[in-house]
């Protein structure tokens, strides 16, 4: 896979741009909306979780925020990128190239604006007088993780929508339910000690308490959950990446 990469870099390089500017294309405030759709949730979720819910966390706002942002990066790359093989019909039938390019362009695309949007982060956490410290350095490691994790799953998903048309409606479903099963509106603790491994087998709670960690609280993440989140990523990208292989030589035929 990688040897394909690199042969068709130019292609990959030029899918992740277009990606990037196809996704806000024809829209006013353009890349802009990278800031605004996420700024827009956390006001809403910030009023109704505090207020109405009686959710008590220090720093709520900066606490949504460093939750929201990885959650948008997911969801955007899941979202645009079950679909991008069936998007692509029209050259897969008529040219070769790796077909991993596409599910890795809407990847590479969505990691890029994740990185943009975690200016609001920094932000956030300067202003609210959190601060910033040396252990935003590992910011790069987890957004990495978190990449290839998102890819295993995208890749699944990609091929199997080909075969599955219903897939896309299934899975927007489950990551609805997803969504309130992983602590970014409450704090892990509302829950009674003997159920909260549910929540810390879902590797997207180890994902942004470690987001948390590295921009809110200062201090490294644990150890334990990090190798959890590793072995984890690294098992769902190579699934992912077998299914993708062994279910896209019958793209041409399917889309």
């Amino acid at each position: 896979m990688i040897k394909n990469l690199y042969n068709y870099r130019e292609l990959l390089k030029s899918n992740v741009k277009k990606e990037i500017r196809g996704k806000y294309k024809g829209s006013f405030l353009g890349i802009l909306w990278s800031f605004i759709n996420p700024l827009l949730q956390v006001a809403v979720y910030a009023i109704v979780f505090p207020y109405i819910m009686r959710v008590k966390t220090e720093n709520y706002l900066q606490y949504l925020i460093v939750g929201i942002i990885p959650w948008t990066f997911f969801t955007t790359v899941l979202n645009q990128g079950m679909i991008t093989v069936r998007m692509n019909a029209g050259i897969i039938k008529k040219v070769y190239f790796p077909r991993e390019i596409l599910p890795i362009s809407v990847a590479l695309s969505g990691l890029v604006n994740f990185f943009i949007s975690c200016i609001i982060i920094v932000l956030f956490c300067v202003l609210g007088g959190v601060g910033i410290s040396w252990h935003i350095i590992l910011l790069p490691v987890f957004a990495v993780i978190q990449f290839f994790l998102t890819l295993g799953v995208v890749m699944a998903l990609s091929a199997i929508n080909i075969y599955v048309k219903d897939t896309e409606y299934l899975i927007n479903f489950i990551v609805n339910m997803l969504f309130y099963a992983t602590p970014i509106l409450y704090p892990v603790t509302l829950f009674p000690q003997k159920i909260r491994w549910v929540l810390y087998a879902n590797p997207l709670t180890e994902l942004i308490t470690a987001y948390r960690d590295i921009f809110m609280y200062h201090q490294l993440p644990a150890l334990l959950p990090t190798l959890y989140l590793v072995c984890i990523t690294i098992a769902v990208f190579f699934i992912g990446l077998l299914i993708f292989r062994k279910l896209e030589k019958g793209f041409a035929e399917e889309v």
